[in-house]
């Protein structure tokens, strides 16, 4: 059985998305313009890939970063996936180079993974989770 959300806007908005796709009326969205540094903890995405904004990331990194596409996830709830760019390999990025980027980032790129999303509760009697 199809999972049918408790709100009505909600299942509106569901078939809504499915027509959208089955009609193939969907567009890649356009690179947004670059803007100013983001702030600590704030995520940043370029394509399938996410990393978090960690405290002394420069500006010339994130100028760097800009030209390469990475751009502030600015609209929520985001419901794209991303593989995640694991935490050290930011570390590494603030603290190297600017001519040791490139190959920092492709290494992290190597080792980025999609994140799981924690087990569903909701809808199980008590709220527990499945045996």
């Amino acid at each position: 059985m199809a999972y049918l959300p408790e709100n009505p806007l909600a299942l509106v908005a569901q078939v809504r998305d499915q027509f959208r796709t089955l009609m193939r009326i969907r567009r890649d969205r356009t690179l947004p313009p670059a803007g100013h540094r983001p702030g600590v903890g704030a995520r940043i995405a370029c394509g399938d890939l996410r990393m978090s904004v960690q405290a002394g990331m420069s500006e010339s990194l994130w100028r760097w970063l800009t030209r390469l596409g990475w751009r502030e996830v600015m609209f929520r709830p985001d419901r794209r996936r991303y593989r995640d760019i694991p935490h050290g390999f930011v570390t590494q990025l603030i603290d190297a180079a600017p001519e040791e980027r490139e190959r920092i980032l492709a290494v992290a790129i190597m080792h980025a993974s999609y994140r799981v999303p924690p087990p569903r509760t909701r809808g199980l009697p008590g709220g527990s989770t499945p045996a």
